[in-house]
């Protein structure tokens, strides 16, 4: 087959091409070029540069250096426009109004996966491959492709494409899902690509420091925008009474207990962020949970859309344990979700994703995560 491969200049895209190549198929490589460096807005305290993992140089370059070893054209695509509209902006408004966002669900599915599919098409390419560690197959009885945990659970990465819609699906290839870490690292080391022993970022790409609300403060001044900047306000616990002072909603997620400046008999800690009264709720460790919570945007891939309650195995944040819980969906792509039992930390602006309930493997759908209902 003609293959178009989605290329960072990482361990992982570069043993997915790899080992497409060995199998014989033809490639053509991509690399998207998405974070505007030449903006300056991610630099410390002095205004020197914060390393980047995020679209610099080294990893075109190395990118462009494991296509060339494995003899297929390699392109890159000025996707920074489209990464800034889709992908920072909503990233920003979410903690702006009071939500911990996961930018990478929407920039793999939305942004990459879409604009590399576009690009494939137009180049008669038969799939799209990418490093995710996840499975796609078909299902002939059933008409439908289907997503699927990666074999290794630990570095899977299903969470991040529950988005995928069956067209997107049906040219979607994953050569990886089936592989460990070590077996990917060995494919590499059997070529001359020498990308093995790159380490791997953990951060969100365009924050490279970790730090979200400096890097708001930093793009929103750089904008003109300081106005949007949240400003101080109070700190009350669940009774509604005023216990300290905060520095802006966007400093805080639910769940958070340091940096709340509380002196307290028991620990405290961030159980709800109200952007309209611009307060910081906080409560005892038993009020972080929650029994059931809403989903808006969500997308079934298992099905189409049930009219009756689904039992599955739910996910609320990257390294959570999915867990028991009956879902209820509406007409509006929208979904409540009443767990067997109550959650902790559910968080407004995660992603959620619904796995099988008997084997756990197989991707049910998914959805973002609205306010959690509270016992």
């Amino acid at each position: 087959m003609k293959i178009a491969v989605a290329m960072s200049g990482g361990v992982d895209s570069s043993a997915a091409a790899a080992l497409l190549k060995e199998q014989g198929h033809e490639l053509v490589g991509f690399t998207m070029q998405l974070w505007d460096q030449r903006r300056h807005v991610n630099v410390d305290e002095n205004g020197e540069p914060l390393p980047s993992r995020c679209c610099s140089l080294d990893d075109v370059y190395d990118a462009r250096r494991v296509a060339g070893s494995l003899g297929f054209p390699f392109y890159v695509l000025n996707l920074e426009k489209d990464f800034d509209r889709d992908v920072v902006e909503p990233f920003i408004q979410s903690y702006l109004s009071g939500e911990t966002p996961i930018p990478c669900v929407a920039c793999n599915s939305r942004l990459k996966f879409a604009s590399l599919d576009r690009m494939a098409r137009s180049l008669d390419c038969d799939k799209v491959a990418t490093g995710h560690y996840a499975r796609v197959e078909y299902d002939e009885a059933a008409d439908r492709y289907r997503l699927f945990r990666g074999r290794n659970h630990w570095k899977d990465q299903s969470y991040f494409l529950w988005e995928l819609t069956q067209d997107q699906l049906s040219r979607a290839m994953f050569p990886l899902g089936e592989m460990m870490k070590e077996e990917v690292r060995e494919i590499i080391r059997g070529t001359d690509a020498y990308t093995a022993e790159k380490q791997e970022s953990q951060e969100i790409c365009f924050v490279p420091d970790g730090k979200y609300s400096e890097f708001i403060d930093r793009f929103l001044a750089h904008e003109g925008r300081e106005d949007e900047i949240p400003a101080r306000g109070e700190i009350v616990n669940t009774a509604g009474e005023v216990v300290g002072e905060h520095t802006g909603i966007h400093r805080y997620t639910i769940g958070q207990r340091r940096g709340l400046g509380i002196a307290h008999e028991k620990p405290l800690y961030v159980v709800q962020i109200e952007r309209a009264k611009n307060q910081i709720v906080v409560g005892e460790d038993d009020e972080l949970d929650s029994p059931e919570f809403t989903a808006r945007g969500v997308n079934w891939i298992a099905f189409d859309e049930p009219a009756e309650p689904v039992r599955a195995l739910v996910k609320v944040r990257y390294r959570h344990d999915p867990v028991p819980a009956t879902i209820h969906a509406f007409p509006d792509s929208r979904a409540r979700i009443v767990f067997d039992e109550p959650q902790r930390a559910i968080t407004p602006g995660q992603a959620t994703i619904f796995y099988d309930i008997g084997t756990g493997e197989e991707v049910v759908g998914g959805g973002w995560i609205e306010r959690p209902d509270k016992p």
